[in-house]
C-alpha cells in the first residue's frame, strides 16, 4: 500500500473508530506495515489538520489517537446533539470521581470520609457508567473494595493518563485567584 492510501486507510479508521485508536490497532487493521510508518502519518496527520484550522483535530488520549471536534466548536456542536440529561454527571458524582481520580486506589470508607456522606450510590452509578473500576481489595477486616479510574475515564475527560490531571496546587491557585 503507498503511503497516500494508507493515510486515507488511517483516517477512515479513525473516523469510523469512535474512540481512541493505538497504533498497535491501526497496525492490526492495517497489516503489512511498519508502526513506525503508521506513526509519522498520525503525527502528520495531526500537523496537517492544526495548520488548515479544520474543526476537528487529531488527540492522543487514553493510550491512542482520536478525532475530536476543537474546543472552539463546541457551541455548535452542543447545539446539534443536545447532550443527554443522563450522559451528565452530578456535581456529587464529580466531587467522588475527582476524589479516586486523585487518591487512587481508594475505598468507600474513605472517600465517604473525604465528602462527609454516603457514597454506595454514587460509587454503582460511576462503575455503571465504567468511569471507574474496582481495583483491588484493602487488607483490613471486611477486605473492602479499592476503587481507580477506568480508561474509558481518561476518554471522557480528553487525558492521555492520570498524569495529565491538574496539580492540587494548580487548582488552589485558581481558587484563590
Amino acid at each position: 500500500m503507498d503511503q497516500p492510501e494508507l493515510k486515507s486507510a488511517i483516517e477512515a479508521l479513525l473516523f469510523a473508530a469512535g474512540e481512541p485508536l493505538t497504533v498497535k490497532r491501526i497496525t492490526e487493521a492495517v497489516s503489512g506495515t511498519d508502526p513506525k510508518d503508521i506513526r509519522a502519518i498520525l503525527k502528520g496527520l495531526q500537523q496537517e489538520y492544526d495548520e488548515h484550522k479544520r474543526g476537528f483535530a487529531l488527540e492522543e488520549i487514553a493510550g491512542g489517537f482520536q478525532l475530536l471536534s476543537r474546543p472552539e466548536y463546541a457551541e455548535y456542536v452542543s447545539q446539534l446533539i443536545r447532550t443527554r440529561v443522563q450522559g451528565r454527571l452530578s456535581q456529587a458524582a464529580l466531587e467522588t470521581l475527582a476524589i479516586i481520580a486523585y487518591r487512587q486506589p481508594i475505598g468507600r470508607a474513605d472517600i465517604e470520609n473525604i465528602r462527609g456522606v454516603q457514597a454506595g450510590p454514587l460509587l454503582r452509578a460511576l462503575l455503571d457508567r465504567k468511569l471507574i473500576r474496582i481495583v483491588g481489595r484493602q487488607e483490613v477486616p471486611g477486605r473492602p473494595f479499592l476503587y481507580g479510574t477506568t480508561r474509558q475515564f481518561l476518554e471522557r475527560m480528553g487525558l492521555k493518563a492520570l498524569n495529565d490531571l491538574p496539580r492540587i496546587e494548580e487548582l488552589r491557585r485558581e481558587t484563590k485567584a
